[in-house]
């Protein structure tokens, strides 16, 4: 999948530090309560209350209601991470008879979520106890997380502040896809953004395993998939089945995709019988949209998918499959006369309807596997069965048709990493805006959002600073109710959870620091570039696709690399020029004026250490061209 020639030319969007303060997210009840609230996403519902529990090394945990090894294996993950955040070693017993923390699950049955899971849970802290209340084991996860968000320091001393939460998910299907077949990413980048994406309640792990330029699976059945069409980069059955179990017992769903008919060009270098044209076909090494595609005229092709998708059906547990179907152009079905001549017999007019009728036999073969089959908008037509959810890059207004067709559906178009928007933006954005024109009933066919990570110009050592922190904000929009718009405080949780993301493991800012360093040689002259470099933003995708001609085997090794979308100076600065127009307090406003000052100073200086780094330092060309056109 690439959508570059109808999405991305209109991504791009210039920084701009005016933001609108809409409704506070957030109603405290008790204005005097001690919470300082980080909370991301933000609940459902909270009342905060005067006081405030300690965290000492007699705090003591006991699950009093149903429990599975993952709400017990989940309860000393948090367990750790309160004694890594306050030094204050605590017990890992899970049964003591007077707990400061009572854990009580209702149903501890099974051990994968679904779509139909319940989310819910109930949080209640006062000054000596707290108790987690939860229908089921994933909804006790996610107040797991939220517990350890609320941890503050208060008076020498970590506290968890006196508060009462009831949350709920307002979307089932809160997602993120991250495209590992343009660039390879090993596992420990999966794993590592499975545990963020547990950190801020996304619950699905859209994996898209297939695309022109890399077949990322091991399949037993058909062996030269992978050994013609990955270059040797991919996930055996065995590590696949360890990350469904990671991601379960985290409460993440693991959804694949198989992008068919068209982005195949990895599986015909091993399978070149599938194709519409019979040539030889090699792993695409540049970016864009190609004519190979499947044929979908031979029973052997649907012989073929009957047997991939029943081994896929049995690797993956989830109910759902999601087979892609986007941007096939039909440029090689026009050229084989077979293909006309069955087109013809079948009185279709159009390439458009012979991929209806492919799509419409894929969705028996992946039912046939008892399996719901999740693609792209291309697979909507009139005839479309109601069972198909379609996950749309196009827009609300796209998936407003699948919605009154009464299909169900996933929103994608405002949520496109790459195409490197700030996280307000993205935020603002709403799979159900305030203007939509569906009825109530089929709003409730909108099962949420998907975050989209595709990987033209990332690798395992930059993906992280493309996904983090803006993946937590668009997390909340999945997660917390409608009028939770508040911008400003959004960026001000999410510096908060930045910080806790990067104490997870993730290197979305530790990354360009360490790419900064290996850029200048030393962490004296990274110091000097990081100034200029946090001043700016990476352009998007399409802008600089075409202007560096970039391939899959381009090196992802220069300054745009590590310079992270939506800067934090942005939010910064603008809540430093805020206070320095509107503080009545005469110290804050010198203040600010004096922060002010040393800021701007320090970006002038910049100018001459770039220009004295430069000439060692052959990659810095790109920047001192960059900063000779400023005006």
């Amino acid at each position: 999948m690439n959508h570059a020639s109808t999405l991305r030319h209109s991504c791009g969007r210039g920084i701009s530090f005016g933001v609108l303060c809409l409704i506070a997210p957030l109603m405290l009840t008790a204005q005097s309560s001690p919470l300082r609230n980080t909370l991301l996403p933000a609940p459902s519902n909270i009342t905060a209350g005067p006081g405030s529990l300690s965290i000492t090394k007699d705090f003591t945990v006991s699950l009093s209601g149903a429990h599975n090894p993952i709400l017990e294996a989940a309860t000393r993950r948090a367990l750790a991470g309160l004694e890594t955040n306050t030094g204050t070693p605590i017990s890992k017993d899970l049964q003591s008879p007077d707990p400061t923390l009572t854990i009580q699950v209702e149903d501890a049955t099974g051990t994968l979520p679904t779509l139909e899971t319940d989310e819910t849970y109930f949080l209640s802290a006062t000054s000596s106890k707290i108790v987690l209340h939860a229908h089921t084991v994933f909804g006790a996860l996610h107040g797991l997380e939220t517990l350890q968000q609320l941890v503050q320091a208060e008076g020498g001393r970590y506290v968890i502040p006196t508060v009462e939460i009831n949350d709920s998910p307002r979307f089932p299907w809160r997602g993120f896809m991250l495209d590992v077949s343009r660039h390879f990413m090993p596992l420990p980048v999966i794993y590592r953004t499975l545990d963020g994406m547990a950190a801020v309640k996304l619950n699905v792990f859209h994996w898209h395993l297939t695309d022109d330029q890399g077949f990322r699976i091991e399949s037993k059945r058909f062996p030269l998939l992978t050994s013609k069409g990955s270059d040797g980069l991919f996930y055996t059955q065995d590590q696949v089945r360890d990350v469904i179990a990671y991601a379960g017992a985290r409460g993440i769903r693991v959804v694949p995709e198989f992008d068919i008919p068209g982005h195949v060009t990895s599986w015909l270098v091993g399978m070149p019988e599938l194709g519409s044209v019979q040539r030889p076909y090699r792993i695409s090494r540049t970016f864009g949209i190609w004519d190979g595609a499947l044929d979908p005229t031979r029973d052997s092709t649907y012989n073929f998918l009957d047997a991939f998708i029943g081994e896929m059906a049995a690797l993956f547990p989830d109910d759902y499959l999601h087979f892609g179907g986007d941007e096939s152009n039909g440029a090689d079905w026009k050229a084989n006369p077979s293909i006309i001549a069955f087109m013809h017999a079948h009185n279709m007019k159009s390439t458009d309807e012979l991929q209806t009728y492919f799509s419409t036999r894929v969705l028996a073969l992946v039912n046939k596997h008892h399996k719901q089959m999740v693609g792209w908008d291309e697979i909507l037509t009139p005839g479309t069965p109601k069972d198909a959810v379609i996950q749309s890059w196009r827009g609300v207004e796209s998936l407003a048709v699948a919605a009154k067709q009464g299909n169900r559906g996933i929103l994608s178009a405002p949520y496109y990493l790459d195409a490197m928007k700030t996280a307000e933006r993205m935020y603002l954005d709403d799979p159900i805006p305030d203007n939509s024109i569906l009825t109530p009933d089929q709003q409730k066919l909108i099962l949420g959002g998907e975050v989209c990570m595709w990987a033209e110009h990332i690798t395992a050592q930059t993906v992280d600073s493309r996904v983090w922190p803006r993946t937590a904000a668009l997390a909340e929009r999945f997660w917390s109710p409608r009028q939770t718009r508040d911008v400003p405080d959004m960026y001000r949780r999410l510096a908060t959870e930045s910080i806790r993301l990067d104490g997870l493991g993730l290197t979305h800012i530790s990354g360009p620091e360490s790419g900064l360093r290996q850029l200048v040689g030393s962490e004296a002259s990274a110091s000097q570039l990081a100034v200029l470099i946090s001043t700016l933003s990476p352009v998007p995708f399409h802008e600089r696709y075409h202007q560096q001609k970039t391939s899959q085997l381009t090196p992802m090794g220069n300054a745009v690399d590590y310079t992270r979308p939506d800067p934090p100076l942005r939010e910064d600065l603008r809540v430093l020029v805020d206070r320095y127009l509107h503080s009545s307090a005469p110290a804050d406003h010198a203040a600010a004026h004096q922060q002010l000052q040393t800021l701007f100073q320090s970006w002038i200086a910049s100018g001459p250490a770039l220009d004295a780094l430069a000439p060692e330092h052959p990659k810095l060309n790109q920047l001192t061209l960059r900063r000779s056109q400023l005006p």
